[in-house]
Order: structure tokens, then sequence, then C-alpha cells
């Protein structure tokens, strides 16, 4: 009996995915559970396995075609084993052909999108937006458009007013084509590019700096950390003080945990927090559940399952989504100082960097300190300046007089 494999549900307001990578080809006997393909959404990506056991007939879609959730993916002749093979090795001779086609829809992308043939969350997108297909360049298959490729249109529209008629690609060959090498976008990194547009163009951005000294932490992780790690099995780190302390800041300052949804502020009485990590499909932010209600052994294991689903690609659409703030790291990358983008629709987000031994008066005297640069990012249609420092002044204290976090002062 031939069974389909179809595109799973891949969470909320998630209508279509691209197949990534296909794990398996025509003609092989695969189990119950064996991953059969990737598939890359806008958020994660996520694996689809064989419901049922038996030999690979078909592989309906290529690799790098979108696909729609629901749709089939692939054909197993459940129950066949070797005997089936042989059988279905033919049609697995031509996949090298339709692994090329990919390539051909960039030069024909000039021409538009096929709207009526693609999803409904690109039509609808398209449609409120005022987008024609002329100004989509579409990257499904037989020109169909998906929801990245209206956003990246809408993104382009202001940019393309000025120079009518400009390309987005090059208009004559390239002197040192020879040496280059062209990967296409995925479609995690489009989205990426998108929202962070995005953040720019919608919110008031500002950054505010300050310092904080953190020669108190430090002495007490390094006199703590061996009996935290023996009794709790998590390492001590720096993330889980600054946790705390955010959401010390957040508490005192509630606008800096607020997002704008149309003419309303919604202030929120929880505290998810988000913790920037790299992944090897690009920069993500998972969520820390109600932070505020975890212990720092807590905070600590919480973020290195979330790291190691991270760099396994393991997270799913509910560890991305709905955080309140977000605290990204550049440090661990020897980053002095920066200015982090909002991670929309939240409102703030606390860039931390690289602990470096600077000279400083201490006591009327100087003294090296190993001094750390912090930096808040945020939208000033909902938070004043005065909110934002004080945010950063509530987090430097909690650092600098740790004791304060155990307080809860």
């Amino acid at each position: 009996m031939a069974v389909e494999i179809k595109v799973p549900a891949l969470g909320e307001s998630v209508t279509e995915a691209t197949v990534a990578k296909w794990l398996v080809k025509a003609g092989d006997v695969v189990a119950v559970d064996q991953p059969l393909c990737e598939l890359e959404t806008d958020k994660v990506t996520v694996e689809v396995n064989a419901s049922v056991a038996g030999a690979v007939t078909e592989l309906a879609v290529e690799e790098g075609a979108s696909v729609q959730v629901g749709g089939v993916l692939c054909h197993i002749e459940a129950g066949a084993a070797g005997a089936a093979a042989p059988k279905a090795a033919a049609p697995a001779a031509p996949k090298p052909a339709p692994a090329a086609a990919p390539a051909p829809p960039p030069a024909a992308a000039p021409a538009g999108a096929n709207l009526a043939a693609s999803g409904p969350a690109a039509r609808k997108l398209a449609e409120e937006k005022g987008v024609s297909a002329a100004a989509i360049q579409p990257t499904g298959k037989d020109g169909r458009a998906t929801k990245e490729d209206v956003l990246a249109a809408i993104s382009s529209i202001p940019a393309a007013a000025a120079p009518a008629a400009k390309p987005a690609t090059p208009a004559g060959p390239r002197a040192k084509a020879d040496r280059e090498e062209r990967v296409k976008m995925t479609r995690l990194r489009r989205t990426i590019a998108n929202r962070l547009k995005d953040a720019q163009n919608t919110a008031a951005m500002l950054t505010t700096f300050n310092e904080v000294d953190m020669t108190n932490v430090m002495a007490l992780r390094e006199r703590l950390k061996d009996d935290f790690e023996k009794k709790h099995g998590a390492r001590l780190g720096f993330m889980s003080f600054f946790v705390k302390a955010c959401i010390a800041g957040l508490k005192e300052l509630p606008a800096v945990n607020a997002e704008i949804e149309g003419e309303e502020i919604v202030y929120k009485n929880y505290y998810d927090i988000g913790v920037a990590v790299g992944s090897p499909q690009g920069l993500v932010v998972p969520v820390l559940r109600d932070a505020d209600a975890l212990d720092f052994a807590g905070i600590e294991k919480g973020i290195g399952d979330l790291g190691r689903k991270a760099r396994d690609g393991k997270l799913s659409i509910g560890d991305l989504t709905g955080g309140t703030f977000t605290i990204s790291n550049g440090g661990v990358y020897g980053s002095l100082m920066s200015t982090p983008i909002l991670n929309p629709p939240q409102s703030g987000i606390l860039g931390m960097h690289k602990i470096q031994q600077r000279p400083m008066v201490v006591g009327g005297e100087i003294k090296a300190r190993p001094m750390m640069y912090l930096a808040l990012s945020y939208d000033h249609r909902i938070i004043d300046g005065r909110e934002a420092v004080l945010f950063l002044v509530k987090v430097k204290d909690c650092i600098e007089d740790p004791e304060r976090l155990l307080l809860g002062v």
C-alpha cells in the first residue's frame, strides 16, 4: 500500500517551508520514525520522519522547493523491503537533473511572481500591502512567491523608488566572478534580514550605554562555582546574574517589558527572556519562560538546554516565540561595544560585551578593574530616555552588588 508523507503542521502562522535537504532517495528502504528530509521554516529547521516502514517509491518535491503545510513530500510503499529498491531505483537516476532546476528561476524573476498559484500567506500579504506581482522576485517553483519574497519586495520599495529601474541583480558581468561563489540565502537567513530591517524601519530605535564593574560578580563566581556545579550539575556563568538583574530592572520599569500593538501599549506581567545564540543556521533567540520564577540553577540549566538545541537544530517553534525582552552577549566573540537591534515586537534588548581590564578611580585611587560596557537598545516610541537610563543603572547596581539579587532589593 502506498502511503503519502505530507508536510506536518509547523506552528502557528507558519503555512509553508522549504525542503532544505533530502536524507533519502527513491528506492531506499526506511524504518518507522526514520528521518526523511529537513524542512526549513522562517524560524526553525525540522525533520520529517517516516510514519511507516517500507520503500521510498517517489520524491514528490525537489530540494530547494517551497511546500505548503499538508502538501505531499514523498510516497512510501508500506511493508516493501529489498525487492522494492531495484524497482524504485530507476526514478532516482534523473534526480541530478531536477537538482539543477532551481537555478533558472532567478533569470525569470524580473517577470514577476505567479501570485495566483502562491500560498495564501503570500497572497494575503501582497494584497494588504498593495505589492504588485511584477515587484516580487519569486523563489518558489514555477514562479510561486513565498511570504518572505513579498516581505523582501516591501522592504525594497523605498530604495527602489529613487532609481526607477535598478535591478536587484548586477546589470553586467562581475570583474572577478571566477573568484566568487554564489549561495542562495536560506529561508531563515532571509527572515532574519527582513525582521532586522523591519525593526529599523518601524521602531524609533535608540541605544544608551553604561559600564559595569564585574569585580564582585567574578569573585563570587570564582568562590562558589565548584560547589554550584557539584550541587546543581550546571556551570555557573554570568548570564544568570544578568537575567536576574534585567528582571529586577523590568519590574521597576515595566515599559521596557512592554510592546506596542496598534494604538495600545501592552504591559506584560511575565518575564520570558530571549537569549540570542549563534547556530549553524544563523542567529536565533530561544526564550527562557517565566525566568523570574527560576533560581540561578534553573536559569543556567535552561540556557544550557536551549543552547544545545540551537546547535543541534532541534529548536521548536515554541522555543522561539513570545519573548518579552532579549539579552545578547557579543562579548563571547570578543565584541567590546555594539548597538544591538531590537527583536520585534519587543521594545528593549540588552547587549553584553567583553570583560576588559581598565584603569578606574576607586576610593580616590586608580586601580585596574574588570569592566564591561552595557548597551540598551530601545524603542523610543514607548520607552523614554529616563526609563532607559534608569533600567541600565538598575542592572549595573545589581551586578556590582550581587547581594541585591539574592535579597531582592
